[in-house]
C-alpha cells in the first residue's frame, strides 16, 4: 500500500499507536521492531483490542482475507513517512528544537510562551527519536496554529533523519556540549550533528534563534537567517538578558534591543537556564507575542519532570536533575549548587552514559571538581564513578543508595541529585 492511500485511511483514523497495551478504539497499529521485540507478533492483539487496521512488514503474520492488515516493506519507515505526509497536508507552521542540554526545558518554555496566542502543538515528555518525531506530527490537528518539536540525537545522521520528516520552518540549537561522545565519535561529531538543523533551514530559507555568545553555534551559522538572543546587549541581539539572582530560583531581567527591562521571578532552578528562558522569549517574540504574555509565561512555568525542580520534603531541601547527565550539564550543575547560598549542601551524583573512551576520564574530572567544591557530604553512584581517584562514598547502584538512606537518612542539607536516567536517581526523592 502506498503512502497516499494509506493516508486516505488516517483521515479516517487519526490515531496511531506502536503499543499493543494501548490500542484506542479505531486506533492504527504499527508494528514495530526492537532489539528484544517484534511488533508483527502482537498485531492481531491490537486488532482484537480495538485498532482498525494494523501495519505490518512480515506478510506471515496478516490472516489471510482479512482487510485490516496493512503490508509494508518497512513499517518504521511507513510511519515517518505517514507523519510527513501529514505534516505537508496541514503546513503547520514548526519549529524545530535540538541541543546537547537543555532541549527539553527550552521545549516546554517555548510552549508556554506560544501558548499565550496560539493553540500549540508541541513534544510530550522526551518523544524526541525516529518514532517519537513522527508520533509527534501525526498527533497535528488543523486547529494547532503553531508546533514546537524536539529533536534527540546520539550518533551521527540522527538530525538530519529527523529534519527531513519534520521539515521545520525555523529551528534552534541550545548548546552544544560534550555528550553521547561513544556514538558521536567526538565533541566535532556532535557539533556536526546537531548542525544538521542548521544545514536543512539554509537550503530551506528557514529562521534560526541563536544565542550570539555561543562561538561554536555561531561558527556554522553562516548563511542563515538569524535572530540572536543572549547576555551581549549589542546591535545585533534581539533580546538580551542578565541574571539578577539563583538561590536557589532564577531570576532574571530581559529586553528587547532598545527597549525597557522585564524582571521574571521563575519556579525554575540554575543560572544555566537563563538561555533557555532568553530563547524562548526570543522565538515566542519573533511570532508575535507580546513581551507582558513572555513575562507570564516564563514566571508560571513549574518544571515537572524530573529537570531543575525544587523539593522541599520533611527533613532536607532537594535540588531534583536526575532525568539526564552528561560533562557539560554534570560541570554546570555543580557550580551552580556551589553558589546556592546554604549551611549544609550533599551531593548524590550518578554515572554519566555513552561516553566511550573518554569516560574515565570524564568522571575524574567531575570527582576532581567536586573536590574543590568541598560539599559537606558526596555520595558516588555507579560503575565509572567508583573507579575514580577521591575519597567520596561510592555506591555500585541506586539499591544500595536507597539501603543507606534506610538506615541513616541525611538530615537538614540541601541535597542535589543528578545523573544519567538509567542510574534511576530519580526514585531518591521520596526517601529523601
Amino acid at each position: 500500500m502506498d503512502i497516499s492511500e494509506l493516508y486516505r485511511i488516517f483521515t479516517r483514523h487519526p490515531q496511531v499507536t506502536t503499543d499493543s497495551r494501548d490500542c484506542p478504539e479505531g486506533s492504527i497499529f504499527f508494528a514495530l521492531k526492537g532489539a528484544s521485540f517484534n511488533g508483527n507478533a502482537f498485531a492481531k492483539k491490537a486488532l482484537d483490542a480495538g485498532c482498525s487496521y494494523a501495519v505490518i512488514d512480515e506478510k506471515e503474520y496478516a490472516e489471510e482475507g482479512d482487510s485490516r492488515y496493512i503490508l509494508t516493506d518497512d513499517c518504521l519507515k511507513t510511519l515517518q513517512q505517514l507523519a510527513n505526509r501529514h505534516r505537508r497536508t496541514l503546513r503547520t507552521k514548526i519549529i524545530g528544537i535540538t541541543g546537547t542540554n537543555g532541549k527539553t526545558t527550552t521545549k516546554e518554555l517555548l510552549a508556554a510562551v506560544l501558548g499565550e496566542k496560539y493553540n500549540v502543538l508541541y513534544t510530550q515528555g522526551n518523544f524526541n527519536n525516529d518514532i517519537g518525531v513522527p508520533k509527534t506530527l501525526l498527533r497535528l490537528k488543523p486547529e494547532h496554529e503553531i508546533a514546537v518539536v524536539e529533536m534527540g540525537a546520539s550518533h551521527p545522521g540522527d538530525i538530519k533523519t529527523l529534519v527531513d520528516i519534520v521539515e521545520p520552518d525555523c529551528g534552534l540549537i541550545t548548546n552544544v556540549g560534550r555528550a553521547h561522545l561513544q556514538g558521536f565519535g567526538s565533541f566535532e561529531g556532535v557539533v556536526r550533528t546537531k548542525g544538521e538543523l542548521y544545514d536543512y533551514l539554509r537550503a530551506h530559507g528557514g529562521t534560526v534563534f541563536i544565542n550570539g555568545g555561543d562561538e561554536h553555534l555561531t561558527g556554522i551559522s553562516h548563511g542563515l537567517s538569524l535572530v540572536k538572543y543572549g547576555t551581549n546587549d549589542g546591535d545585533d541581539t534581539e533580546v538580551s538578558g542578565e541574571m539578577t539572582v539563583c538561590d536557589p530560583y532564577l531570576n532574571f531581567r530581559w529586553h528587547v534591543r532598545g527597549g525597557e527591562w522585564h524582571e521574571v521571578k521563575t519556579h525554575i532552578i540554575g543560572s544555566y537556564n537563563m538561555m533557555n528562558m532568553l530563547a524562548a522569549a526570543c522565538a515566542g517574540l519573533h511570532f508575535g507575542v507580546t513581551p507582558g504574555q513572555v513575562d507570564h509565561a516564563l514566571s508560571s512555568y513549574v518544571p515537572k519532570n524530573n529537570r531543575s525542580e525544587l523539593e522541599k520534603t520533611a527533613h532536607n531541601s532537594l535540588i531534583i536533575d536526575a532525568y539526564n547527565a552528561n560533562p557539560t550539564s554534570m560541570n554546570a550543575a555543580i557550580s551552580n549548587f556551589r553558589e546556592i547560598k546554604t549551611d549544609r549542601k550533599m551531593a548524590i551524583l550518578g554515572d554519566m552514559g555513552e561516553l566511550g573512551a573518554v569516560s574515565a576520564e570524564e568522571h575524574q574530572r567531575i570527582a576532581d571538581m567536586l573536590k574543590e567544591a568541598k560539599f559537606d557530604v558526596v555520595w558516588l553512584v555507579g560503575d565509572e564513578f567508583s573507579r575514580t581517584d577521591c575519597q567520596f562514598r561510592k555506591f555500585k547502584n541506586v539499591e544500595e543508595v536507597k539501603a543507606a538512606i534506610a538506615e541513616n537518612r541525611p538530615e537538614g542539607y540541601c541535597i542535589l541529585i543528578k545523573g544519567s536516567n538509567s542510574m534511576k536517581l530519580f526514585q531518591l526523592p521520596a526517601l529523601l
